[in-house]
Formats: structure tokens, C-alpha cells, sequence
């Protein structure tokens, strides 16, 4: 009878154990997506070049000056997105201003070392480049300008006529030195506020007519 007993309650709490309801863990809810973060655009930078000087030159009875008013803005490369601007190389000879006006298309500085490339688009009236290059020609200035010292320029002159026209931002080391006037040379940093491109102004802006005219801008 014992043994029916102790049977009947091992059975009893088998079917306890059982019958007794599982507790089943909840699945872990899906971890929310991450934010996207916007990606930061570059900063823009600026450069500049300005000012007017007469440069050394070996015949003492000429006189070579260049006048450059020059802009660029950069984002991540020391190759400027836009540049725009203008320069003149002036070359008194016997008394006489020959000049070229230059569109610029492109302004590089680096500390205190600069480069300018454009487009001719003006003339003296009879300016033998006229009739000796092509129109539209491209020619480079280079500048060293340190905050102590003498500042110096250099000039590349224009290819031949019917050559291949000089690549922009390229001009030849800094050789010539400042003998009067002087320029003023900001390298890239913070876009200065308010200091946009011109209306019209840029890379093309070289592609205007060829014009001879008057004294024009000094």
C-alpha cells in the first residue's frame, strides 16, 4: 500500500511539472538605427594678390611693371576652384607704354610665394603682340613676397604663335626684383565675409575680345 502511495505521488508531480506553464523570454527589440550624420562640408578658403611695382630690369632705360589685382577660393587642394582678377605687364621702351591687360584664370599662394595665369584681352594701341602672338594668348607671373626682405616677380611670356598655349597656374621662378611699389600677398585661409566673385567673372573670363585701347586701368 506504501509503495501505491509513494508511486501515486511521484506520478502526481511528474505531471505537475508538466503541466506548469514555461516562462519563455520576450525577444530583445531591434536596436533603433543609428542617426545618419550629415557630412561637413569643406571649408572654403581664400587667397589674394595685390599691388603695383617696377621691377628690375637690365636695360636702365626701360622700365617693366605689373599691376595685379588677383582672387582665388579653395577647398581641400592648393588648386584653386575659382580664380578670377586681372594684371598688367607693362614695357616702357624709348618713352613709349606698351601694355597687355590679362583676365586671370588662375591664382595659386603658397607662404610667401604666388602664381598667376591669364588670358590677354587688352592692348596698347600697336602693341607688336598685336601681331606676333595669338589672340588670346596666356601668360604667367610668379611672385616672392616676404614679410621682410625684398619681394620679386618673374615672367613667362607667351608660347609662339600657333603653339600650344602656357598651362595655367605655371609661370617661372621669381627672378626680378622689386625696385619700387610692392605688393601685397594674402595666402589661403578663411574666405574673407562678403568677398565673392564678381558677376561675370572666372575662369573664361579670358575669352573676351581683343581689344586695343587707351591707358586703361594702371
Amino acid at each position: 500500500m506504501l509503495k501505491q502511495i509513494l508511486r501515486a505521488t511521484t506520478v502526481l508531480a511528474l505531471v505537475a511539472a508538466v503541466a506548469a506553464p514555461v516562462a519563455v523570454a520576450a525577444p530583445a527589440p531591434e536596436a533603433a538605427p543609428a542617426p545618419e550624420v550629415a557630412a561637413t562640408p569643406a571649408a572654403t578658403l581664400a587667397s589674394s594678390l595685390k599691388g603695383k611695382a617696377r621691377l628690375g630690369y637690365p636695360v636702365a632705360e626701360e622700365e617693366v611693371r605689373v599691376t595685379v589685382d588677383a582672387h582665388s577660393t579653395y577647398t581641400v587642394s592648393s588648386i584653386p576652384t575659382r580664380s578670377w582678377g586681372t594684371f598688367r605687364i607693362s614695357h616702357v621702351i624709348d618713352g613709349r607704354d606698351y601694355w597687355g591687360d590679362f583676365a586671370v584664370d588662375c591664382l595659386t599662394t603658397g607662404g610667401p610665394t604666388a602664381t598667376v595665369t591669364g588670358r590677354l584681352v587688352r592692348t596698347s594701341p600697336g602693341h607688336p603682340w598685336q601681331t606676333h602672338l595669338d589672340p588670346h594668348t596666356r601668360m604667367g607671373v610668379s611672385f616672392y613676397v616676404p614679410k621682410n626682405g625684398k619681394a620679386r616677380a618673374g615672367l613667362s611670356g607667351a608660347t609662339a604663335k600657333g603653339a600650344p598655349l602656357l598651362t595655367t597656374c605655371m609661370a617661372p621662378a621669381a627672378d626680378m626684383a622689386v625696385v619700387d611699389g610692392g605688393y601685397t600677398l594674402r595666402d589661403r585661409g578663411p574666405k574673407e565675409p562678403g568677398r565673392e566673385k564678381p558677376e561675370g567673372a572666372g575662369r573664361n573670363s579670358g575669352e573676351a575680345g581683343l581689344n586695343s585701347g587707351g591707358a586703361g586701368p594702371n
